[in-house]
C-alpha cells in the first residue's frame, strides 16, 4: 500500500492495483501548485464531507478518470445528479470493494456544499486491504467513538488532522492515537492557510515524547506500508 500526500487533506492511495483519491483539494492550494491534477489516476474518490476544501477537484478528476465516488448518501446524491458514478455509505456501514473493504465511521465536524446547502453528516474511513489497515479520520474533533475502531480493526496507520481551529490539534491527535491504538500517525489538514498553521518540529517532538511516530510528508511525497 502506497500513500501519497497531495496537500491539506488530499491523499492518493495505491492498493491492490487500484488508485484511490481522498478529498481532492489540489488545484486551488498554492502549496500544491507543482501537482497537476491531470496526472492523478483514480479508480475511486473517497469524500469525507462536503466542504470546498475537500471536494474542489472531485468533478474534474472523476470526469477524466471515470472514478466511482465513495461518500455519504447526500454527497453521493449531489454528484450522482451530475452524472457521476457513486457508492453511498453511512456511519457504521462497510462494503467490500475490489481493492479491500471500507467502513464509514463517525466524525465530529460540520458538512455543507460550497453553495451552503446540506451535505449530510461528515465521516471518516477505515480501509482494510493488502494485509494493511488504515484509518482516515477526515475533519474531526477528538471523539470517544474512535475507541470503537480497534474493537474491529487493528490499524497499521492512523491519518489524523492536526491543524487545530477547525479540527483536533496536535495534543488531541495524540489522545486520538491512543483511542485507536495506533502509534504510527500521518498528520494532515495543517499549514494550508493561517488558521491551521502549526510548529511542525514541536508536533513531531510531542508525539515522540509519547513514544509515537508522527509523519509530516512534503506535498507530493509518499510512504509505503
Amino acid at each position: 500500500m502506497k500513500i501519497t500526500f497531495y496537500g491539506h487533506a488530499s491523499l492518493g492511495i495505491e492498493i491492490s492495483g487500484k488508485s484511490l483519491l481522498v478529498d481532492p483539494f489540489i488545484s486551488a492550494n498554492p502549496k500544491a501548485a507543482h501537482i497537476d491534477i491531470n496526472t492523478i489516476n483514480a479508480d475511486y474518490i473517497l469524500v469525507t464531507h462536503g466542504h470546498g476544501d475537500h471536494i474542489l477537484d472531485v468533478e474534474a478528476i472523476a470526469k477524466r478518470t471515470g472514478a466511482t465516488i465513495i461518500t455519504n448518501p447526500e454527497i453521493a446524491d449531489w454528484f450522482g445528479k451530475k452524472g457521476f458514478a457513486c457508492h453511498p455509505m453511512n456511519h457504521g456501514g462497510s462494503w467490500k470493494f475490489d481493492f479491500g473493504s471500507v467502513r464509514y465511521v463517525n466524525a465530529i465536524h460540520s458538512s455543507s456544499f460550497p453553495d451552503g446547502s446540506y451535505a449530510g453528516n461528515p465521516g471518516g474511513f477505515v480501509i482494510e486491504g493488502e494485509h494493511k489497515n488504515i484509518y482516515i479520520a477526515g475533519d474531526t474533533a477528538l471523539t470517544m467513538d474512535m475507541k470503537l475502531i480497534p474493537m474491529r480493526t487493528k490499524l497499521d496507520l492512523a491519518i489524523l488532522p492536526i491543524g487545530n481551529n477547525y479540527t483536533m490539534d496536535v495534543d488531541d491527535a495524540i489522545i486520538a492515537s491512543d483511542f485507536v491504538e495506533c502509534d504510527k500517525v500521518l498528520g494532515y489538514h495543517f499549514d494550508t492557510f493561517g488558521y491551521i498553521m502549526i510548529d511542525q518540529a514541536e508536533a513531531i517532538r510531542k508525539f515522540f515524547n509519547k513514544g509515537k511516530d508522527l509523519m509530516l510528508l512534503e506535498i507530493g511525497h509518499s510512504i509505503d506500508l
